[in-house]
Order: C-alpha cells, then structure tokens, then sequence
C-alpha cells in the first residue's frame, strides 16, 4: 500500500511517499528565513507560501518516484492542530487529490504522527508512553496502537517548545531561538536554585511553563544591565558566561519538569516500559539523556526519532495514514481542519469495499 502524506501546519510544507511501511521519499520547502524577520511566524504569510510551494512540491515527489496520482492508495494530510490557514491549504490539496484518483482521505492527528515516526526507523511503537514535547504542545499519551492513543497530559499554557523559543528571543538569540538555546546551555554550568520547577505542586499530568518563562525574564533583566552580547546572537562564543550559565539553568529547569510528570504517567501505567519522546524539542540533549536515564533506571526503553523526524515533516504523516490505512480508515471528503485550541474528534470510520 502506497501512501502519500501532506504537511502544513505550521511554516513547512512537505510532501512524503511511504510504500509498505518504508519512506520512499520526501521533499520540503521551509519558511524559517521569512519568518525570521519577525522573530516568529506569520501566519498570512506562512499560508500564502503553502499555497506557493503545494503544487510544486508534489510534482517534484511524483517525478522523483516515477509515479502518479493513480498509484497511490491513501492520500493522509495533517487535519490539525495548527495555524488554520495553513492548515486549509494542505487540507484542500489532498481532498482535490483524492476526489480526482478515487484514493482513500485520512486526516492525521499531527500530534499524533510526531509519536508515531519512530516506526519508521524501526523502532516497536506499543504499547508505550508518548511525551511529545513541541513549540506548541507539551503533552502525554498512553498509546496501544495507531487509532487508540489517549492522552493523559496536556499544556494548560506555554509548552516547552514554546518557552524555549520566548526565552531565546528575550535573550536576543537569533531565531528559532531554542536551538542555540540549547547549544549554549551545553557550554554552560547549571544552577538548580536559578528557577523553578513549574506546576509540580500538584497529582496531575498536565504541563503550565508560562511561569517559569516569566522567572527568566526576570532574571534576565539584571543581567541585561550587567552584559552585552551580539543582538541577534548567531555564534556560541559570542555568548558571556552569565548568558550560557542562564540557558543550561533553564534548560535543567524544563527538563527535569518534563522528567518528573513522565516518571507519574509510568507510575500510574506500570505495564509500560516503553518511552517515545517525539516532537521538535525532542532534539534537545538534557532532555534525551534524562529521558534515557530514566527508562534505563526502570529496566526500559526510550525511543527518539532522529532529528529529521523531530521537526515538522511529512514522512511522518505519511507513515500515520499508512497505519491507519492498513487498519482500514479512512475520512469522508467533508473532513473538518482543526486550528490549535480544539480537540481533534474521532471521527474516522471503516473504509466501505470497492
């Protein structure tokens, strides 16, 4: 079964073919240089460049596969979350798609689909406990298969990814600014007492980090009038001491935030041993060496795809409906786009026989 996946939710469209099981290709188009000088995306902008770069993009996959729009099986778009009108050009590709091939339309849980990657590269999905960790979410699942993944936790605010991209930019790092906020922290000696541990307070699941990016702030502003550093901040050593200290701080602050609502989900799901950390802050290395540790300390495993797969990118999406397609799903052509903010329903159904 041939798959074709479509990604828009944010401020990458892609395009991905997955063939029984296996990436056959992909292609991408990124609009980080634009929204670079924003500091952030626009979201007028990001769906204007979709609508730009969908056509091309999917005549580029079908040459480079030597195939048509008639060998594909399942066309699967990412339906939400996301920007909506980002979101609306991905979405009205692939329902064009399938109406003029007569091929089966799922729309993927992008959320779900980040989890989802590490089969990909091999890796055995379930069951298992899925922290997905992401500019726009924070989130945890109990996941027993493609359709039957629960979500335990949720962001009641800020999410990591988030948090790390405000900071950056609060401390002028050249955008996206959670990537050299990482780089710097590893150059960096954390302090535990520097910031707190966020929402821990409590017995739930759920993630709050609007706090702890307000306690960076705070920090910061001293530390503004004390230093001066390169504004935007490209290079690593172009950073103070102090600067670097900060990011390995805040760094140890999320991480060990993260760790510890995961180290509740396993405790209250204790048959599985099994961790998949997935979403774009899934790249961070405290987080992936804590999450090992701890996996390791209870005699399981931790799962991250590889960095390609940690970002927005189709191949995800493609092997989802993959799953769900050899499950027998598939979505009506009135499938509803889901912006950020809104549950995604369970509105999948059997696929009728031809």
């Amino acid at each position: 079964m041939r798959c074709l996946g479509i990604e828009s939710s944010c401020d990458e469209t892609a395009f991905a073919l997955v063939e029984d099981g296996r990436l056959k290709d992909a292609v991408l188009a990124t609009q980080a240089d634009m929204h670079a000088l924003f500091g952030g995306v626009v979201p007028e902008l990001a769906s204007r460049e979709h609508y730009r770069f969908c056509g091309a993009l999917y005549d580029e996959l079908m040459r480079r596969t030597g195939l048509t729009i008639d060998d594909i099986d399942v066309v699967a778009v990412s339906r939400g979350p996301g920007l909506l009108g980002s979101l609306l050009v991905g979405v009205a590709f692939a329902k064009g798609l399938a109406l003029g091939s007569g091929a089966r339309l799922l729309g993927i849980n992008h959320l779900h689909a980040h989890l989802l990657a590490a089969g990909l590269e091999g890796a055995t999905l379930f069951p298992a406990l899925g922290l997905l960790v992401s500019g726009g979410h924070t989130h945890l699942y109990r996941m027993d298969g493609p359709s039957r993944i629960v979500q335990l936790g949720r962001t009641l605010d800020d999410a990591a990814g988030e948090a790390f991209d405000k900071v950056g930019k609060l401390m002028g790092l050249a955008y996206p600014g959670g990537k050299l906020l990482d780089m710097l922290a590893r150059q960096g000696r954390a302090d535990a007492r520097l910031f707190p541990r966020p929402y821990l307070d409590n017995d739930n699941l759920d993630f709050s980090f609007s706090g702890l990016k307000t306690a960076a702030a705070t920090w910061l502003g001293p530390i503004s009038g004390k230093e001066s550093w390169p504004r935007p901040l490209c290079r690593p050593e172009d950073a103070p001491r102090t600067l670097k200290d900060g990011c390995a701080s805040f760094n140890m602050a999320v991480t060990e935030t993260l760790m510890e609502k995961t180290r509740r989900a396993l405790d209250r799901n204790p048959d599985l041993h099994r961790l998949i950390v997935a979403g774009g802050v899934a790249a961070n290395s405290m987080l992936r060496e804590q999450a090992a540790a701890l996996m390791q300390s209870r005699g399981g495993e931790a799962i991250f795809p590889s960095p390609r797969l940690c970002t927005d990118n189709a191949a995800m999406v493609a092997y989802a409906g993959w799953l769900l397609g050899s499950e027998g799903w598939e979505h009506p052509l009135s499938l509803e786009t889901i912006p950020r903010g809104r549950a995604i329903p369970d509105d999948m159904r059997r696929a009728t026989a031809p």
